[in-house]
């Protein structure tokens, strides 16, 4: 539809402006409004049929220069209304306060919804596991062997480093006390205990939470912020199978090989240690291998696999749930290290009340 062309035409008293008042036709009135001088003068603006930003702009102008300004309808006011200088800002209200007890209550209910999202991704991982066994060719084996080299080859250095100071540490810190007793030769059997039953899956675990876990959380959220969980979906994958299935194969079997690897370079450390409290390595071996048995050894594998499965589903879920916005990413990513580290002393303390009945 054509627009109507504009006139500024004189009438008694003043002038009026007749057709479309928008960028596209006000550019010659605006040259000739301003070879006019609007002081006591009057503008009808009754035939105005249509305005915009540009056409207000004008008006703004000539009610600037003196002009009074008649007859607007309501959408050409409002237009000129939001280009008064001295109109106030629109100030949003403040959202109501809310009493201790409603926030107590929104809390407990934003915790049970968290615990019910928690118990469907436990149900559905474990439902794509089964799938992932009757269905071995469809398990992304290439994505698994990547996630692998990233969980486990690549912790390999961190793990190292920890786990060797950590042995020395502790066999220094024992044999100091013991030395008074002269039984520092016991200290052998108490870091072999201690690292293959407790320390050495806890500490490799407590590792990998802070590195593998924040980093599943931080792929997948970056996924889903950039909307591409959507876009495979749209194209028939399942995320479950698609990008956890892989993480969590990769947390159950990397993190008790890393394990084992630690206890080791843990034990090293502290053999040299006590190579300082003329504990040869020889001796130092055999007090390890007498206090520490089979039952022992696979316990602590046992306690691993679980805690890989812990580090690698808690980071997979909080990256799934990640929500939207600059800041949703980092928010998934701390919740999923503060999870993880909470869910190990929690599956810690379960494993050490079922061997204590169990006699182990």
């Amino acid at each position: 539809m054509a627009e109507a062309a504009l006139r500024l035409e004189p009438v008694d008293g003043g002038y009026q402006l007749i057709g479309d008042l928008t960028l596209s036709a006000i550019a010659p009135i605006w040259q000739q409004s301003r070879q006019i001088n609007w002081q006591q003068q009057t503008v009808d603006l009754r035939q105005i049929t249509h305005c915009d930003g540009a056409g207000a702009a004008l008006l703004f102008e000539l009610s600037q220069a003196g002009a009074q300004l008649l007859n607007l309808n309501a959408e050409t006011q409002r237009l000129l209304t939001a280009l008064e200088p001295e109109q106030a800002l629109i100030v949003a209200p403040r959202a109501p306060s809310m009493r201790p007890i409603s926030q107590l209550g929104q809390l407990t209910r934003s915790m049970l919804d968290d615990f019910v999202a928690q118990i469907a991704f436990i149900g559905e991982a474990a439902s794509t596991i089964v799938d992932a066994i009757a269905k071995p060719h469809q398990v992304r084996w290439r994505e698994f062997l990547r996630q692998c080299e990233l969980t486990g080859a690549n912790a390999l250095p961190i793990i190292s480093l920890i786990s060797f100071l950590l042995g020395i540490i502790l066999a220094f810190q024992s044999a100091i006390p013991m030395r008074q007793f002269g039984a520092e030769m016991f200290v052998a059997n108490l870091l072999g205990l201690s690292l293959i039953r407790e320390l050495g899956p806890l500490i490799t675990a407590i590792v990998l939470a802070g590195r593998s876990g924040a980093a599943f959380a931080a792929e997948i959220g970056t996924m889903k912020v950039n909307e591409e969980i959507n876009a495979l979906v749209t194209f028939g994958y399942k995320p479950m199978h698609f990008l956890v299935l892989p993480r969590l194969m990769a947390g159950l079997l990397m993190l008790p090989l890393l394990a084992i690897w630690s206890e080791v370079i843990g034990m090293l450390g502290g053999a040299l240690v006590m190579q300082g409290f003329g504990i040869p390595l020889a001796t130092f071996w055999t007090q390890v291998d007498t206090q520490v048995d089979a039952i022992d050894f696979f316990s602590g594998l046992l306690k691993a696999a679980a805690f890989g499965l812990v580090v690698a589903s808690v980071g997979c879920f909080r990256g799934l749930g990640t929500g939207t916005g600059a800041s949703a990413v980092g928010a998934s990513t701390t919740r999923a290290v503060v999870n993880i580290l909470v869910l190990l002393v929690i599956t810690d303390g379960i494993f050490a009340v079922v061997y204590y009945h169990l006699g182990w």
